[in-house]
């Protein structure tokens, strides 16, 4: 198992804030195949926007960041319809 943590920028606004880390986690999770190995993920709003952690189910390390990429990446248009952009992913 690998954590994978991404960030992401943007601030929803008003009542929408106090719900945005489980519509977050309910969008990556929309768009994740089974394929990628997520097996868990966990989304904690900052002062910038959100972390994202992914617990990946993966060979290695590497493995596991390209898995978080390809996650992120099916995701991406919908998290950008609610005003977030992933800014960087780390182990």
């Amino acid at each position: 198992m690998h954590v994978i943590r991404t960030s992401l920028s943007g601030t929803p606004q008003g009542p929408a804030q106090d719900s945005a880390p489980a519509l977050v986690a309910d969008l990556i999770w929309a768009y994740t195949a089974p394929s990628h190995g997520l097996e868990h993920l966990r989304a904690k709003a900052t002062d910038e926007g959100m972390d994202v952690y992914l617990f990946l189910r993966a060979a290695s390390e590497a493995a596991a960041l390209d898995q978080a990429h390809a996650i992120l990446a099916g995701a991406h248009a919908p998290l950008v319809s609610h005003g977030y952009h992933a800014t960087a992913t780390h182990r």
